[in-house]
């Protein structure tokens, strides 16, 4: 396998070698005749890779003598700094773990360190244009390679034609669309579209959002600022700026005690007031909590005498300010974020020791996990959101404190999203591709750039020969564009290019970049036992960064000489810095790695709930009273379990302008039991919407939702459907905070109709008794509503949870409760609930993890714990033994993670007789967790457990077999009574 020291070896030989360019170039002109980029920009770009390149190689010197935890390095990918550079800083990344590169160059453009002249992002003509000018000028930029295809396609073919116009109600074009209205209607003939007019743009059309023309960015270094009509635009570097400029909008705090942020600092490293991601919630300094300090680093410490050292060049003598390039700073810092992730230090900005990943709220790049593709799910949702978002800014309403939520980016944002070419037959890719097609078939808008890295490889496993571009050209409704990742021109030409039709034209498209892998994929990997001598040689020839470096030389911008110079000095500050991070400090305590995990202000959320309440019973309550129809439910008498849910989702959707209510026939149906309906009728189609039959999408869609700012309450039919999409809530939705201290959160209520004990309708799909997947999730809160007087409080905590910490929750609801009316007998009426007028929420509000109890008889002889339908049926048992002279307390959990421990011990010690009553299976159920946290505690009463059987939920009368009972429940109790 190739070690770091033979690929630093060939680097230093091919660039030693490399012959003096024939002239010197002025290094403001194009590298090449119709070039977008020049010799600055290409200067920049190579630093950016060699930047990466050279953590690559810290990071295996770290691993040598166990200082060092990450070893997945971007070697061979480092053409992804030319797409980086085609974007702008406010573009929200979602980011593979090969995006060394990226990152850096990200961190550049944000500190307004990358040099102008030219975006082509904001400069370039559109390759559709109808005279073939466009890809004329591409070709003769040095894109012949990559810009057309043996069938004499261009590289922007798309495979199935143009999509109608729209907007987030029902696919109806949106007036003001300008150029993007083209194309046929949903479900015509599109590749007869194709064929009768392939192109969709004339030459010339500014690359304008909807008609909005956008300048060419000035001359020089330049950085971006929200301008008034909340587009991103450029400015001169060195320009004063209006008041709030900020790289990233900034964000206002959700929760009710929130402050309006102060202006951000478009430079590297800043520390200042104003929080620069969605959801931010770190310390008042806009710093994550573990970064504290991080920047303030002083010396250069020597290696430890039992440390090895690289063999880097000594350090170059520190050269006068006026000497240094712009983005060199902005190198360091994103270097130093590198580094200590790949030490887990504490202050590490965005994990804090936790993970190594790449992210900082500042540069709009948001953490992803290691989990294969677990992310475009998410990129698909936060593109609809984001144009959600911009379609409320377009039509006025950005400066309306109580209207509708602002997208934390500005409103001409696109979305990109890196993966490997192995995550294209990872399900959750198919899914995401299917959702950002499906919807652009409806003639909805998904802002989202796809970037698949190409290497060939995943890990061991080859990807089959063409089978990539055919995966990735066949998806219908997405844009395929490809580039050689090997010639930086060409890649950031076509780039370019793919951001700007996307930002155009509001629609989705992918990038198929081209690249190699060097290094093995990660510090262990052997490759030689899979990889011929030959074909790693190939890919080393293809090295990315001395591709840069040759063209620089040939342009006549530098010498190989001075290229290698530049590298060993970067190597020297990378080196520096990582034995500078070693002395950072690590995460100490339980208390430390958890605190980011799932924050929990219970005073905070009861004074939302409370607010809420002021606000329906005050100000709003005209218009709460006109969205009821002149007859709010708290004067609709006692209402069933599924009316209450209705009623406290109404009540949700007047509180919280952002929240919105999705997924499979919520929308026109209703619901399959009727919970949503009348919804969508009273607030409208953009915020009750149907999606497509796809858990995995549903939950991406909220994903997305939540971290654009928006409170999304997705409903995932039935619970045996959750399993298709855990990950989305374990790798995903859970692991947000944790990966990123706060910075980013993405709030969320997944309602799940559930559990068994259904009449008539069965089976185990739609019967499921196991939520052991969810109670088994880090920081995710569970709640299980039985009553209808608990539902609408439930409901509420969660919806301002997920406000004020970014909660992500699961709102479990029995299925076979939705219409129970009667308890007792036939016809009492004792299961229906009045539903609380609004100045009574506050009295009734349910803090997460708080019990409900019921005493029957003395309440004396036995605590009975339980949830859901195990309430009822208990409360009925309960009766039957107060009969026999048994007095029972019947605790309903209601919050099945965290449980509620306080309220569990203190009614189990009540009566020193608990009876668990629990209604999922008897392995990985509920009743382990409630018996070892007696255990946990020193309980040392009688304890005994009633709960169903190892078995999937059957058909008919069958189910009763493997069931929980009143029968046993009653039985139980008397076993226990009698020991």
């Amino acid at each position: 396998m190739t070690t770091p020291q033979d690929l630093d070896d060939r680097f230093r030989e091919t660039l030693g070698a490399l012959p003096e360019p024939e002239r010197r170039c002025d290094p403001a002109q194009p590298v090449r005749p119709g070039a977008a980029l020049t010799g600055r920009q290409l200067l920049a770009l190579f630093d950016a890779q060699v930047t990466s390149r050279q953590l690559d190689l810290a990071g295996r010197w770290l691993r040598s003598f166990d200082e060092g935890f990450y070893t997945i390095g971007s070697a061979g990918h480092e053409a992804n700094a030319a797409v980086a550079a085609a974007l702008r800083p406010t573009d929200p990344a979602l980011l593979h773990y090969r995006s060394g590169a990226f990152y850096c160059l990200r961190a550049a453009q944000a500190a307004g360190g990358f040099p102008g002249g030219g975006t082509p992002a904001d400069g370039l003509p559109d390759r559709d244009a109808d005279d073939g000018t466009a890809t004329t000028a591409l070709l003769a930029a040095g894109t012949a390679t990559t810009g057309l295809h043996s069938d004499g396609a261009t590289t922007g073919h798309f495979s199935d034609g143009a999509a109608a116009a729209g907007d987030l109600s029902e696919g109806a074009a949106a007036a003001g669309d300008g150029d993007d209205a083209a194309g046929p209607p949903p479900g015509a003939d599109r590749e007869a579209a194709v064929t009768d007019d392939p192109r969709a743009t004339p030459v010339g059309v500014p690359d304008a959002p909807d008609g909005v023309a956008v300048p060419p960015p000035p001359a020089g270094p330049v950085t971006y600022r929200v301008g008034a009509d909340g587009t991103a635009e450029p400015v001169p570097r060195h320009q004063p700026t209006p008041a709030d400029p900020g790289p990233v909008p900034a964000v206002a705090d959700p929760a009710p005690t929130a402050t309006a942020p102060a202006p951000a600092s478009t430079g590297p490293g800043h520390t200042g007031s104003a929080p620069t991601g969605p959801g931010h919630t770190g310390p008042e300094d806009g710093t994550p909590a573990g970064a504290a300090g991080r920047r303030t680093v002083a010396g250069t410490p020597s290696a430890p005498a039992d440390r090895p050292v690289p063999t880097q060049a000594a350090g170059p003598d520190e050269r006068p300010p006026g000497d240094r390039d712009e983005w060199e700073e902005a190198y360091a810092e994103a270097a130093r974020d590198v580094l200590s992730g790949m030490v887990a230090s504490a202050r590490d900005p965005i994990a804090g020791g936790r993970h190594k990943v790449f992210g900082r709220a500042d540069l709009a790049v948001v953490p992803t996990t290691s989990t294969i593709a677990s992310h475009l799910p998410r990129a698909v949702g936060l593109g609809l959101a984001v144009e959600r978002l911009r379609r409320i800014d377009t039509a006025g309403r950005r400066d309306d404190p109580a209207g509708p939520p602002r997208s934390p980016w500005p409103r001409d944002a696109i979305v990109v999203c890196s993966f490997g070419d192995a995550s294209v037959n990872h399900a959750s890719a198919t899914a995401a591709f299917n959702t950002a097609g499906w919807y652009d078939h409806t003639g909805l808008r998904i802002p989202v750039l796809f970037v698949c890295e190409d290497n060939g490889l995943g890990i061991s496993v080859r990807s089959p020969d063409g089978w990539v571009e055919r995966a990735l050209r066949s998806r219908p409704g997405v844009r395929y564009f490809t580039a050689d990742g090997t010639d930086p021109v060409a890649a950031y030409a076509v780039a370019a290019e793919a951001a700007g039709w996307v930002r155009r034209h509001r629609r989705p498209a992918v990038l198929h970049l081209r690249t190699v892998r060097l290094l093995g994929h990660a510090g262990a990997d052997a490759e030689r036992a899979y990889r011929s001598t030959a074909e790693i040689a190939a890919d080393e020839a293809r090295d990315p960064v001395l591709a840069t470096a040759r063209l620089l030389v040939e342009a006549g911008v530098a010498t190989g000489e001075e290229l290698l110079a530049r590298y060993d000095e970067r190597g020297w500050q990378v080196r520096r810095t990582a034995e500078e991070v070693l002395d950072e400090p690590k995460l100490a305590t339980p208390a430390e790695v958890v605190a980011p995990l799932s924050p929990r202000r219970p005073l905070r959320v009861a004074t939302a709930v409370a607010r809420a309440a002021e606000r329906a019973a005050g100000p709003d309550a005209a218009s709460r009273a006109e969205a009821f129809g002149g007859k709010p439910p708290e004067l609709a008498g006692p209402l069933t379990l599924a009316q209450s849910i209705n009623a406290a989702l109404a009540d949700g959707m007047l509180s919280h302008p952002q929240l919105a209510v999705f997924g499979e026939d919520v929308a026109a149906k209703g619901g399959v039991y009727g919970v949503t309906k009348g919804l969508r009728e009273r607030f409208g189609a953009a915020r009750v919407f149907d999606t497509l039959l796809d858990e995995t999408s549903v939950l991406g869609l909220g994903l997305g939702a939540g971290l654009a700012g928006m409170l999304p309450v997705p409903e995932i039919q039935y619970l045996a459907y959750l399993h298709n999409a855990e990950d989305q809530l374990r790798g995903e939705a859970a692991t947000m905070q944790f990966f990123s201290q706060g910075a980013f959160r993405n709030p969320m209520v997944v309602r799940v109709p559930g559990l068994a004990y259904q009449e008539g309708f069965g089976g185990h799909f739609h019967n499921d008794n196991s939520v052991a997947v969810l109670r088994d999730v880090p920081g995710l809160v569970v709640a299980v509503p039985a009553r209808p007087d608990d539902a609408a409080p439930l409901l509420r905590t969660c919806l301002a949870a997920a406000v004020v910490d970014g909660t992500v929750s699961v709102f479990l609801e029995p299925i076979a409760l939705y219409h129970t009316r009667d308890l007792y007998e036939p016809g009492d009426g004792e299961w229906m609930g009045p539903y609380a007028e609004p100045g009574a929420w506050a009295a009734g509000h349910a803090p997460i993890g708080r019990a409900r109890v019921y005493g029957v008889g003395s309440a004396e002889d036995i605590t009975i714990v339980t949830f859901g339908n195990g309430v009822r049926m208990s409360l009925r048992a309960a009766s039957t033994l107060a009969d026999e002279g048994i007095g029972s307390r019947v605790v309903d959990l209601r919050w099945l993670a965290p449980l509620p421990v306080a309220d569990l011990i203190r009614e189990a010690s009540a009566t020193g007789r608990v009876l668990v009553v629990d209604e999922t299976r008897r392995s990985g159920g509920v009743g382990e967790g409630i018996l070892a946290t007696l255990v946990d505690a020193g309980y040392v009463g009688a304890a005994r457990r009633v709960a169903a059987v190892d078995s999937f939920v059957p058909l008919g009368p069958a189910a009763r077999q493997v069931l929980v009972s009143e029968d046993a429940i009653t039985q139980g109790a008397r076993t226990l009574l009698a020991r």
